[in-house]
């Protein structure tokens, strides 16, 4: 612990045991970044030890204590995209001394493990993951003197895309994992029309959903030979709209409110599907005036078979960098943080603790 954090825990231990209050209020007042004053739940035994509210929730984003004063660059996940576009303007709102940066790579395509790069490069304050830590990560870490900490904030889960003409009611997961590595290529192996599958796929080396896909439901083995890459889920959308026999995944959120594309039921053994929407489906001509929901009880529940958290990635150090990326987590997981994360399409934590 550095001298100047020892003078400040010394100053807030004598303001308390004093009784003043008022001078207690206003030295807090300059250290952090002067939103709307509130009594705070939080305490030392909520957080575990780490900063992080892991027991007891905030209501709003001004309860939040410790959100430190300066400009903080993150970026990372293109899952988070909607959160960032939901959460974040609130956010700048209530604390407009924690100015946020959303900062693209130098070189290559935003995603998870870019974020991660980027946040061990001293880039990025804190950065943002659709996927956990990798071993690896947390060695590049340590080699650098301090350690990375991932702090969930949401359940997200991946979506399966299939054109809307397609008559299969599921797949399972074996099913899936067979798509992807090549040993399926016609519907019709799998209760479905006469016609070829062209499964697509972003690059492996693009982002978290991409890795966690390839780790956890394909078991480490390659993509095969018959995947297609595209750039981006949008054009990945966009070719199973016109393609019959098209197949994506994607993070939930972005995949199931879409009109062109029709969200699978997966299931863990043949016929005991399990929609990632709320029944019934909406049909594509009803779309856009309706659209299909989560199954948010199917997330939290995990009976939806490809389930996730996603996470806020924190630099252990000691210093702003780390006081920064644990008051972002803190307010995203506030009820009023975590209501802004089901208004931009994920499940919250707190409905299911």
């Amino acid at each position: 612990m550095t001298v100047k954090n020892e003078t400040m825990l010394l100053l807030a231990a004598a303001v308390i045991t004093s009784g003043l209050f008022g001078g207690g209020a206003w030295w807090l007042s300059q250290q952090f970044a002067g939103a709307p004053t509130g009594r705070s739940s939080q305490s030392p035994q909520d957080t575990g030890g780490t900063g992080v509210n892991v027991a007891a929730q905030v209501e709003t984003l001004a309860e939040v204590a410790g959100v430190p004063v300066g400009t903080f660059r993150y970026g990372g996940s293109t899952t988070f995209a909607p959160i960032r576009a939901i959460a974040d303007p609130h956010i700048a709102t209530v604390w407009p001394k924690f100015q946020l940066v959303y900062v693209d790579p130098i070189t290559g395509t935003p995603g998870s493990g870019k974020g991660i790069e980027m946040l061990l490069a001293n880039q990025l304050t804190f950065s943002q993951s659709s996927r956990s830590l990798k071993p690896k990560e947390q060695d590049a870490a340590q080699a650098k003197g301090f350690s990375l900490q991932e702090i969930p904030v949401a359940i997200d889960g991946i979506a399966i895309a299939v054109n809307p003409t397609l008559t299969v009611p599921g797949i399972t997961i074996a099913q899936l994992r067979d798509i992807y590595t090549g040993k399926i290529t016609n519907w019709q192996q799998v209760g479905g029309p006469n016609l070829s599958i062209t499964p697509y796929s972003r690059d492996p080396k693009d982002g978290g959903t991409v890795e966690f896909f390839i780790e956890q439901v394909l078991e480490n083995e390659p993509l095969g030979n018959t995947v297609e890459i595209v750039h981006s889920t949008t054009p990945g959308l966009q070719k199973v709209s016109q393609n019959p026999g098209g197949i994506y995944y994607a993070s939930a959120p972005e995949l199931v409110p879409q009109c062109t594309v029709k969200p699978l039921p997966l299931g863990r053994v043949t016929g005991e599907w399990v929609a990632p929407y709320q029944a019934p489906l909406v049909p594509p001509e009803d779309c856009p005036q309706q659209r299909n929901r989560l199954n948010i009880s199917a997330f939290q529940q995990a009976t939806y078979p490809i389930t996730r958290n996603i996470f806020v990635i924190v630099k252990q150090d000691g210093r702003q960098d780390e006081q920064a990326g644990i008051a972002y987590a803190n307010l995203l997981l506030s009820q009023q943080g975590q209501q802004l994360i089901e208004e931009a399409g994920f499940v919250a934590l707190g409905a299911s603790r």
